[in-house]
């Protein structure tokens, strides 16, 4: 089934934690590798987080820098790309930076039984898909062509399990968390990617006291 090229980009703690307990969002970046998020950002054609990251953060998902939006809208793109969220309860505040930020397409994939009642108006388009597959063939469908997904941890153990992500950027900060309850990088599931299947690391770069590992995954 066609399919965006899907790109999985996450920081996390040495214990492999994507935030801590605390009610402030924990930083795991530094401004360099903020930089190098925003440029995947600006290569990608949509943007996808979950419903929960929704809730969490309050995220906005738009490219950051002028010159990029302005690279963007010479090759005739948004100026930013398209904001996707996936939801199993229809949970979503249509006043949250996901849905007011950016005059952007913005896309809610939800069960059918939940998609026919979820009430965002015109603030997004509300597709119903029985799963991850069938909402990014709707996404290929639309012209989404590169998809980078943002997290959180129940997405990106959605996407690894379901076998469609093609490539993970992963940043470790130079600290642990330490708390059984902080939300992590990926929950227990059937992974794909195992030592009967690993994937391949293509780039490992030093920023600061950061580490960014690059692999690429391989389908059976």
């Amino acid at each position: 089934m066609p399919r965006p090229y899907v790109l999985l980009s996450v920081a996390a703690s040495l214990d492999g934690c994507i935030d801590d307990t605390s009610a402030t969002r924990l930083v795991l970046s530094d401004e360099d590798d903020f930089d190098r998020v925003d440029a995947e950002r600006a290569a990608a054609d949509a943007i996808l987080v979950g419903a929960g990251t929704i809730r969490a953060d309050n995220p906005r998902l738009l490219v950051r820098s002028p010159s990029r939006q302005a690279e963007r809208v010479a090759a005739g793109k948004p100026y930013s790309p398209a904001k996707v969220t996936f939801t199993r309860t229809g949970s979503l505040d249509p006043s949250s930076q996901f849905f007011t930020a950016g005059d952007v397409p913005k896309l809610v994939y939800a069960p059918s039984s939940v998609a026919s009642s979820l009430a965002l108006g015109p603030a997004a388009t509300v597709i119903g898909a029985s799963s991850v597959h069938d909402a990014l063939a709707d996404m290929h469908s639309r012209g989404i062509s590169r998809l980078m997904v943002e997290g959180g941890g129940h997405i990106h153990t959605q996407f690894l399990a379901a076998d469609v992500v093609d490539e993970i950027h992963l940043v470790y900060a130079p600290f642990f968390i330490g708390s059984a309850s902080a939300p992590r990088f990926v929950h227990p599931a059937s992974f794909p990617q195992s030592p009967a299947r690993p994937m391949s690391l293509v780039e490992a770069r030093q920023t600061g006291d950061l580490v960014l590992l690059k692999y690429r995954v391989h389908h059976g």
